[in-house]
């Protein structure tokens, strides 16, 4: 199969095939998502990806609610786990970002309503030929990383909120060439 160009080893190729740029509208994998793109600033994606079941098992499957009571005794122990980065940084925005999270979500009734809200509630559909033509950041990501620093996200940069759009499908940005791009919906749909 003719996939993006990024895409070349495991587990890249599972991830590319399956996950990255199918639509999420689960709160609890969009948390996910969101903490793993964070984990990543400065690091290869696929350093991510080999660490994402340790992840998850660190942080108590994703569950917000637990992470956001997170004190000194599990800051400790993750700062202990080799399985995942351990960045005290890293880990306390993820602690803080659960409980912004939570706070997102009580005000809007979901954290996905609010975060879709950011490409029109659909994801937008890109028509890129190259890699070299896929942005890094958007108007879009650059609205949604400075309202979520302003409600005191942190590592949510428009890089790394782009990036989240990308994994999440909120945008398309297969390249035209893969197979994924047209089963994701770009086939009948016009673009930039």
């Amino acid at each position: 199969m003719p996939r993006c160009p990024w895409a070349t080893t495991e587990p890249a190729i599972t991830y590319h095939d399956r996950e990255w740029g199918v639509p999420v509208h689960d709160d609890r994998l969009l948390f996910e998502f969101l903490i793993l793109e964070g984990a990543q600033a400065g690091l290869s994606w696929i350093t991510i990806l080999k660490k994402r079941e340790n992840y998850r098992k660190a942080f108590d499957g994703f569950r917000a609610e637990k992470i956001a009571r997170y004190g000194q005794r599990e800051v400790k122990r993750l700062l202990a786990d080799a399985g995942i980065v351990r960045n005290r940084l890293k880990i306390a925005a993820t602690i803080r970002n659960a409980a912004a999270f939570l706070a997102i979500r009580k005000e809007f009734g979901s954290f996905d309503a609010w975060l879709w809200s950011f490409v029109g509630g659909k994801p937008k559909q890109n028509r890129w030929r190259r890699m070299s033509d896929v942005p890094v950041r958007t108007v879009e990501s650059d609205a949604m990383s400075g309202a979520l620093l302003n409600r005191g996200f942190k590592f949510v940069g428009s890089t790394i909120s782009y990036a989240l759009m990308q994994a999440t499908g909120m945008v398309n940005d297969h390249l035209i060439s893969c197979p994924r791009h047209g089963q994701l919906g770009g086939a009948s749909r016009r673009s930039r």
